[in-house]
């Protein structure tokens, strides 16, 4: 078995400029409609979690690295970050290629200027 893990920081004015700048289009390339809908729903603090949901995927991205061939092969909507029942955050891998992971953990943490992301995979 082989743990692997990934760690990704962003500002969250970074991820607002990309938004507001693109009308929209950001957002669409990048974002489950799960995910818009749970971060529109925070209202203020919108943007707070999605550059949350956008570190939480480059975490990812970096942890299964090096399982691929081609950087390409993934996309950031093969990734959601939703929350369970009880408020925490889970990754739901939608491309059927990475399901071969046996487990992933994630941190999510964000404050005024940061948004942070932690993943830990067993493979």
């Amino acid at each position: 078995m082989k743990i692997r893990t990934g760690t990704d920081i962003i500002e969250i004015s970074r991820v607002k400029e990309s938004i507001e700048s693109t009308d929209g289009k950001f957002c669409e390339r990048v974002y489950t409609e799960k995910e818009i809908e749970y971060c529109e729903s925070k209202k203020n603090q919108k943007y707070q979690h999605y550059a949350a949901r956008f570190a939480a995927k480059e975490a990812v991205f970096k942890a299964i690295s090096s399982s691929l061939d081609d950087k390409y092969e993934i996309s950031w909507k093969d990734i959601e970050i939703v929350n369970d029942e009880n408020g925490r955050p889970y990754i739901n891998i939608i491309n059927s290629k990475f399901k071969k992971f046996e487990d992933i953990d994630i941190s999510i943490s964000h404050c005024k200027d940061y948004a942070i992301a932690n993943v830990v995979i067993l493979c």
